[in-house]
């Protein structure tokens, strides 16, 4: 007998043909998707203030020296509970990631005076026009327009980085930000923050920072500079302060 009028004669169905055969790839299908799924969720989701995961000072880690602040650029109150510290190259890609997490920490933290917020200036010797931005960021300050310009060129950084005429661009920036381009020009010509700059470079060797961007809560740097990481330390640390 065929095989096909076996089939026939017998009411068994085809090989491969059967629904119930294809259900369990499905299934499978289905519980990996959700399994990815999950996963990205769990690996997005910031920490808890309390998670045993997060960084914690060195041991016999001392404050950070505050007179220090003076070489930075700061924005909050002065008696903020906490205070974070960035040491940054505006050239610097992760510095340009990073930009919007201390955006977001500026606008849900320092605006209510729970944290001051400096940052300290530490131009890497292979990126060309780390040092023009850093001085087109200060120039900007003397026009009130600091962190105007600050996030300006972290969210620009793909139009000047690897530019040729860097410092053109910035003072088209100035320009667009409403400052007076002549005065920001003489100051960009003049190097007028060029001290500065190096006493805030001076700071980073001082504390041993050696890496952009690197991040400090308090005394705690951070292992994992990002907004999880960032703002989970800084809610442990209001509630270390509270109490």
């Amino acid at each position: 007998m065929g095989e096909a009028k076996r089939r026939k004669g017998s009411g068994t169905p085809a090989a491969g043909k059967s629904k119930s055969s294809r259900l369990p790839v499905v299934v499978v299908m289905l519980a990996v998707v959700a399994a990815i799924v999950a996963g990205v969720f769990w690996v997005t989701q910031p920490p808890e203030p309390e998670a045993v995961s997060l960084p914690v000072a060195a041991a016999n880690a001392q404050p950070f020296p505050a007179e220090l602040d003076q070489y930075g650029t700061s924005i909050g109150a002065d008696d903020a509970p906490v205070v974070v510290r960035e040491f940054a190259d505006f050239q610097c890609p992760a510095c340009g990631r990073f930009a919007e997490a201390s955006s977001r920490l500026k606008q849900e933290y320092v605006e209510s005076g729970k944290v001051r917020f400096v940052f300290y200036d530490l131009p890497l010797n292979q990126h060309r026009n780390a040092l023009p931005a850093a001085m087109a960021a200060r120039c900007a300050g003397d026009q009130e327009g600091y962190w105007a310009m600050h996030d300006r060129l972290f969210a620009n950084q793909g139009e000047w980085s690897n530019s040729g005429v860097a410092v053109e661009i910035f003072t088209r920036y100035a320009g667009e930000l409403g400052l007076e381009e002549r005065r920001f020009s003489r100051c960009m010509a003049t190097d007028l923050h060029q001290e500065v700059i190096e006493a805030s470079v001076d700071v980073a060797k001082r504390m041993r920072v050696t890496s952009t961007p690197t991040v400090l809560v308090d005394n705690i740097p951070l292992s994992r500079p990002g907004w999880g990481q960032l703002s989970a330390v800084v809610e442990r640390e209001l509630a270390a302060a509270a109490e």
